[in-house]
């Protein structure tokens, strides 16, 4: 039913309008700029940035709320459904958003799994933990190097749970991701370089046990990494490097799950 409520587990308020318009300046949304608010709740997020002069798009799974940001947003495309599954636009578009904390994350992968998605920028609320986690340098983790293949991440600010209604058991943060613009790794190449990540992150042994020990040495050398390193002490810079020397050197096809499989092919 159009009108159903879901429920609001997980659902925090922002309470300060001039917090959510301070998060907009924050962001650098222009007039005419096209941004999403996913998870707008009652609209605060959604109110600053027509303000601002975007083009807003707000996005919200319950139906009454949803509802009503329609009665009250005249100039707002209202889309009653589940940021985690709807067409995202395909033209340039930025997330400015409170997200749901039991989503967070798979709305955060829905913006930037895909290099294909044209978003320029995320400015997404969520829990603390999570923002660490993706912000990170070290250790790095799988997701994060390779969303940061094609983004700039990072902890934009801490925001305490006393901003919210009602307030969370934890503190949150904005979690930032900026369009590089240069990639690390060419889009068209994100599923060699998603497998060679897996690779690496699929164990706790050194990488050198995984990939092409002779390769491994070198780059070690010439990147600052320790030769007997996990994959984990590499950052995206240093994994976007790997992957190129691999891939130029047509060494990623005797890679496989285990690890590299061929004796005869180049160190």
């Amino acid at each position: 039913m159009a009108g159903a409520r879901v429920s609001t587990r997980g659902r925090h308020a922002l309470r300060s309008r001039a917090l959510a318009d301070d998060l907009i300046r924050c962001a650098r949304v222009e007039p005419g700029d096209l941004v999403l608010d996913l998870g707008a709740g009652r609209g605060i997020i959604t109110a600053a940035l027509l303000d601002a002069g975007a083009r807003v798009v707000a996005v919200e799974l319950d139906g009454a709320l949803a509802a009503a940001l329609r009665r009250r947003f005249e100039d707002v495309r209202v889309i009653h459904g589940d940021a985690t599954r709807i067409a995202l636009p395909r033209e340039p578009f930025a997330v400015v958003a409170n997200l749901p904390f039991a989503s967070g994350t798979a709305i955060l992968r829905r913006l930037l799994d895909d290099p294909a998605v044209p978003v320029r920028r995320v400015d997404a609320i969520v829990e603390w933990g999570l923002a660490e986690k993706r912000a990170r340098v070290w250790p790095s983790t799988q997701l994060s190097c390779y969303w940061g293949a094609w983004h700039e991440l990072s902890v934009a600010r801490r925001i305490p749970r006393t901003a919210f209604a009602p307030p969370p058991s934890v503190d949150t943060a904005v979690f930032r991701a900026v369009r590089r613009a240069q990639p690390l790794v060419p889009p068209a190449e994100a599923a060699a370089y998603l497998r060679l990540l897996r690779l690496g992150f699929g164990s706790d042994a050194p990488i050198r046990r995984r990939l092409p020990r002779g390769v491994v040495h070198r780059l070690a050398h010439e990147l600052g990494f320790a030769p007997d390193a996990a994959a984990r002490d590499l950052d995206v810079s240093q994994w976007a490097a790997v992957f190129t020397v691999l891939a130029q050197a047509n060494i990623l096809r005797h890679c496989r799950r285990g690890g590299y499989t061929s004796r005869t092919a180049p160190e």
